[in-house]
C-alpha cells in the first residue's frame, strides 16, 4: 500500500497502525540507462515522453501527469514543478501542490532529452498555456489507468516486470549519487524535504566503489612521489 501511495495510484495508506510495521521493505530495482531508452521506445510515441520525464527528471506520476506547457522553459531549458494531477479512488481527477514546500522546484532538463520534450510539445500538445504536457491520443488530459497499461506493456516487452513507473526515478537518483553528488543537490532534484529520505539513494555501487578505490590509489601515488622528490632534493641539492 506504501507503494501505491509512492506510484500515487491511491490518495492515502489506509493501511496505518501504530508501530505495527518495523520489518524494512525490500530495496527497490533499478533500469540502466540503456533499460530507460528501451521502455520510452516500447511506449506509445505520445507517451514516451513520460518515461523520460520519470527517468531524467527524477518526476512522480503525479508531477508528469500535472505538467502544463507553462511549466516548460525550453529557452532556459528548465521544468517548474507547481502543481501534481492524482485520482482518487472512484477516478476523481485531484490537482494540488506537492506535498511539501521542497516539492516546489525548478529542475534544469538534461541535453540528451530536451530536444525529444520539444519535438513532443510540437506534435502532441495544445498551444495553450494550459495544456498538459503528457497528453491521451485525442489530445485530452491523459488518464492513468491508460499509462498504467502502456507501461506495463513497456516492461515486459523489455522483460523488466519487477520495475514501476516510481522506479525510474529512483534509478535517476541512484544514477545521480553514483556520481558524487551532494545530499543537498539530491534533495532538490527530487523534492525531498528530509535528508534521511535522499540519503536512501546514496548506495555503495560497485562503479562509485571502484572510483573511490581509484581515487585513492591515485591520492596513495601522488603522495609517494612527493615524499620520493623531498628524499631526492636531500640528496641532489638544487646548487649541485
Amino acid at each position: 500500500m506504501r507503494m501505491a501511495v509512492q506510484d500515487e495510484i491511491i490518495y492515502r495508506n489506509p493501511c496505518q497502525v501504530k508501530g505495527a510495521s518495523q520489518e524494512k521493505s525490500s530495496e527497490r530495482p533499478t533500469a540502466s540507462i540503456a533499460e530507460v531508452d528501451a521502455l520510452a521506445k516500447a511506449m506509445p510515441e505520445h507517451l514516451s515522453i513520460a518515461v523520460l520525464l520519470a527517468a531524467w527528471c527524477q518526476l512522480r506520476r503525479g508531477e508528469i501527469l500535472g505538467l502544463r506547457r507553462k511549466d516548460v522553459d525550453l529557452l532556459h531549458g528548465t521544468l517548474s514543478i507547481s502543481n501534481t494531477r492524482i485520482f482518487t479512488m472512484n477516478g476523481i481527477a485531484v490537482e494540488k501542490p506537492p506535498k511539501t514546500a521542497a516539492g516546489i522546484r525548478t529542475l534544469a532538463i538534461p541535453s540528451n532529452i530536451l530536444p525529444v520534450l520539444a519535438s513532443h510539445l510540437d506534435r502532441y500538445v495544445d498551444p495553450s498555456p494550459d495544456a498538459y504536457v503528457v497528453v491521451g491520443e485525442k489530445s485530452g488530459p491523459q488518464r492513468p489507468c491508460v499509462l498504467r497499461r502502456s507501461w506495463n506493456n513497456a516492461r515486459r516487452a523489455i522483460g523488466r516486470t519487477d520495475l514501476h513507473l516510481h522506479d525510474l526515478r529512483h534509478s535517476r537518483l541512484t544514477w545521480a549519487a553514483a556520481t558524487g553528488v551532494t545530499t543537498a543537490e539530491l534533495m532538490h532534484r527530487a523534492g525531498h524535504s528530509s535528508p534521511t529520505v535522499a540519503m536512501r539513494y546514496q548506495h555503495a555501487t560497485q562503479d562509485r566503489d571502484k572510483a573511490l578505490a581509484d581515487a585513492l590509489g591515485e591520492l596513495a601515488t601522488v603522495t609517494q612521489i612527493g615524499a620520493r622528490d623531498k628524499r631526492a632534493m636531500k640528496v641532489y641539492p638544487k646548487d649541485v
